[in-house]
């Protein structure tokens, strides 16, 4: 997650319909399995891995990201979370790696670093930003290298030596709305290389329309091979 979306964001980011939808997202992908200790890479504040703490039978949680000025310790519902710049190996069966691997010059190379420092078995949760076409100032404002396909992504997997057991695109009800918003900008945008967020707090109702059409969206999401504006991916370590 990206510390620069909280600092738009501020404390409402819970509330906001893409990070509630993609959070939501999250755990349907996982239902069924019982985490118990979960390794965050690229946690920024450790969002995504709170919200796992406490939805799920995970007992602790190790978030890493190499913007912290300290290692520091605290619980979150009762749960210990370890806040390190670095880790060495981890006894982990969870690895979040939630809209990462875009920041990165080698994808496969961080995906093996990590793949290295926990146990087999160890499952791999995976996000991306969806399709080189709506690369945008936006992408340029998180400092993003790349946008991708799922084959893509896959791809960047399979090359880790990690096994894929799910792969999905999600935002794709809302894809057409999104990604219209995105091309006309960039036509009308003078300088498309420019640095600006796209994220906003939107009204109240736009905020609840974006995330009904979200949560119908939920039941198809998985076997959704075709479009969105997100990749998700599960893989497990052999």
């Amino acid at each position: 997650m990206d510390l620069k979306e909280i600092d738009i964001l501020g404390p409402n980011i819970g509330k906001h319909w893409y990070y509630k939808s993609k959070a939501n997202a999250m755990t349907h992908l996982i239902s069924g399995t019982s985490p118990s200790i979960i390794l965050d890479i690229g946690a920024g504040s450790g969002f995504f891995s709170k919200k796992l703490l406490s939805d799920t039978t995970a007992k602790e949680v190790w978030c890493v990201d190499i913007s912290y000025k300290d290692d520091s310790d605290a619980l979150e519902v009762g749960k210990p979370i370890h806040y390190r710049k670095s880790i060495d190996n981890v006894d982990a069966d969870l690895v979040l790696l939630m809209d990462v691997l875009e920041h990165v010059d080698d994808d496969v190379g961080l995906l093996k670093e990590y793949i290295a420092k926990v146990p087999s078995g160890a499952k791999f949760l995976i996000s991306v930003p969806a399709f080189k076409f709506l690369w945008s100032g936006h992408d340029i404002f998180l400092e993003h290298k790349r946008r991708y396909r799922l084959s893509q992504l896959e791809d960047v997997v399979r090359q880790s030596g990690l096994i894929i057991k799910h792969g999905s695109y999600f935002f794709g009800a809302i894809f057409p709305i999104a990604s219209t918003i995105r091309l006309v900008s960039n036509l009308l945008q003078r300088d498309r290389s420019k640095a600006h967020s796209q994220l906003s707090n939107h009204h109240p109702l736009i905020n609840k329309t974006l995330s009904a059409m979200c949560a119908a969206e939920m039941p198809i999401f998985p076997h959704n091979r075709m479009v969105g504006l997100t990749i998700f991916c599960i893989a497990e370590k052999p």
